[in-house]
C-alpha cells in the first residue's frame, strides 16, 4: 500500500507543477500580443509599414479560391502573416510590412 500511496502522491505533485506552469505562461503570451499591437500601431502611424487593411487588399487576389482568415503582425521583422483557408488546410503567407511583397508560403 505505501508504493500506491507514494505513486499517487508524486502523480498528484506532477499534474499541480504542469499546471502552475501553464497559468503562469498564460498571461506571458497575451502580455506579448498586446506589445505586438501596439508595435504594429506605431510603426503604421510613423510610415514604417503599411496597414494590415492595404496588405490585405494586395494579397487576397493572388490567392485565388482561398478565404481569408486573420492576420498577425511580428514587429522585430516587419511582417504581417495572413491566413488562409484553401479547402481543408490552412495556409500561411508571410508578407513584407513595408512592401506587401510576398516573403514565403506555407
Amino acid at each position: 500500500m505505501d508504493g500506491l500511496y507514494w505513486h499517487i502522491m508524486m502523480m498528484k505533485q506532477s499534474f499541480l507543477i504542469i499546471a502552475v506552469a501553464a497559468m503562469l505562461a498564460m498571461p506571458i503570451s497575451a502580455e506579448a500580443r498586446r506589445n505586438d499591437q501596439g508595435a504594429g500601431r506605431e510603426d503604421v502611424q510613423q510610415g514604417k509599414v503599411k496597414t494590415p487593411r492595404e496588405i490585405v487588399d494586395m494579397v487576397k487576389p493572388k490567392m485565388r479560391g482561398m478565404q481569408y482568415l486573420t492576420f498577425e503582425y511580428y514587429p522585430s521583422m516587419l511582417v504581417y502573416r495572413l491566413k488562409f483557408l484553401d479547402g481543408e488546410r490552412v495556409r500561411f503567407v508571410d508578407v513584407d510590412a513595408r512592401t506587401g511583397r510576398i516573403i514565403s508560403m506555407k
